[in-house]
């Protein structure tokens, strides 16, 4: 299992845990002391990327989209900063 931690520029933290089988997430688990509205957007969010590859730019688009779709609001942490941690916990894992 891959793990990380990334300290977003004004002190909120996002931690990811994930397997990865090839480029691709197997399971993953987003937690940390950002803000997210709807509050179950997060299940959602990591069921979307159940087989996404570890792409930093294509996570990005990807955690936006579901972002915008939902009208939801993300304080705290950027689409950016989900994807740079998710990288790197796909970086520890293998």
């Amino acid at each position: 299992m891959g793990k990380a931690e990334y300290k977003v520029k004004g002190g909120k933290l996002i931690r990811v845990q994930l397997y990865r089988r090839g480029n691709k997430i197997d399971k993953i688990k987003i937690t940390g002391d950002f803000f997210l509205h709807p509050e179950d957007l997060i299940e959602e969010l990591e069921k979307t990327l159940l087989n996404h590859p570890l792409n930093e730019t294509d996570l990005t688009d990807a955690i936006g989209d579901l972002i915008e779709q939902r009208k939801a609001i993300l304080l705290g942490a950027s689409p950016e900063d989900f994807a740079k941690c998710i990288v790197m916990a796909g970086e520890k894992d293998g």
